[in-house]
């Protein structure tokens, strides 16, 4: 079982954009209960996620609406929430440092 880091960061997002609730609770549900030895497990799981450097992944939430960010520890099986938004903020950040 894994362990999110911030997973505050998503309950307040999806309490200011309620059209993004039920998309990061399917989210938070699935990970919870993955095993990912690396970035082609976490692709299994959600075929649209974008595995990027510094093993943080990039997650569409909503239908592709919002972002959202993690980096992971493959190790530890921990997720660290970095970033979630909507696309124009998420044009904004820089993937690899963010958070």
């Amino acid at each position: 079982m894994k362990n999110i880091i911030a997973i505050k960061n998503l309950t307040e997002f999806y309490q200011k954009h309620p059209d993004s609730k039920s998309s990061i609770e399917t989210w938070i549900a699935v990970t919870k209960q993955s095993v990912w030895q690396k970035p082609s497990d976490v692709v299994r799981d959600f075929p649209d996620a974008d595995p990027v450097k510094n093993n943080r992944v990039v997650f569409n939430i909503a239908r592709n609406k919002y972002r959202l960010i993690v980096q992971i520890s493959y190790l530890r099986q921990w997720v660290f929430i970095k970033f979630i938004g909507t696309h124009s903020e998420y044009d904004k950040v820089d993937v690899s440092t963010v958070g």
